[in-house]
């Protein structure tokens, strides 16, 4: 078995899996929703902010806000691509067909990557264009796909969402369970973001700062805080830890029993 052959194997598997289709029409059909309420509802309000928000108003933030959700439905492709073996024991021919595990779970990266990335960027696309609409409708400040700041957005916001498609792959691996990974990925990824505010102090900053889907998420905006990353330096952050975290799905790969 080739690695080529082990691409083709995983691809028939994502693609069959009933899950596959149902996560990408849902994430799509609720980032287009948030985008027009976001935008319709931001817009309508905007003539009354103060002048500091109508500033710091970020329109393009508010367009691509369904990325709360589509990060963890990505996540939960990634984890499942992994935990539905394990589940349904597919895991053990899988391993008897290819005894190379380090090349199993690569060509599941390979293949989850090639999935998500241009879902993740179709949404991101999908959502800029309603909101911006929404907010062009309502006399709000608006992007036009031309600019720089539009692009990175959305191309940024793809490449984030494949990202998140990966550390669910990676925790799927370690968990092997679907439901602890579903909400492992609740937690890290919304119910730390929700909470870091009211976190004491300096341990306040640092997760505001740093926290990888809090760093990550800055790719989305127009509107630069000082206090926190630039947007690709935010990413950085994103894929160090998602590296981190698949070198270690592959060390656990490698050495547990299936």
């Amino acid at each position: 078995m080739t690695f080529w052959h082990c691409l083709h194997a995983e691809w028939i598997k994502i693609r069959t899996m009933r899950s596959t289709l149902y996560v990408i029409l849902g994430t799509l059909a609720f980032c287009l929703g948030l985008a027009a309420l976001n935008g319709s509802s931001a817009g309508s309000e905007f003539a009354d902010l103060s002048p500091a928000d109508q500033a710091s108003f970020d329109p393009l933030a508010t367009s691509l806000r369904g990325y709360l959700l589509a990060q963890i439905a990505l996540g939960l492709l990634g984890g499942l691509v992994i935990t539905s073996e394990y589940g349904a024991r597919t895991i053990v021919p899988t391993l008897i067909g290819v005894p190379h595990r380090a090349r199993v779970l690569a060509s599941k990266a390979v293949v989850l990557v090639g999935v998500a990335l241009p879902v993740g960027i179709a949404v991101s696309l999908a959502g800029f264009l309603v909101g911006q609409t929404s907010l062009s409708r309502a006399g709000a400040p608006n992007l036009a796909l031309s600019d720089g700041v539009a692009l990175r957005g959305i191309f940024g916001g793809g490449l984030y969402l494949a990202l998140a498609g990966l550390f669910g792959l990676a925790l799927g691996t370690v968990i092997r369970s679907t439901t602890a990974t579903v909400t492992t990925l609740f937690g890290v990824m919304l119910i730390v973001q929700a909470f870091a505010p009211a976190l004491p102090g300096e341990l306040g900053d640092w997760v505001s700062k740093y926290w990888p889907p809090i760093a990550g998420g800055q790719i989305i905006t127009s509107h630069q805080d000082p206090d926190l990353l630039s947007p690709w330096a935010g990413v950085g952050v994103m894929v160090g830890s998602v590296a981190v975290l698949m070198v270690v799905a592959f060390i656990v790969f490698g050495k547990r029993d299936a």
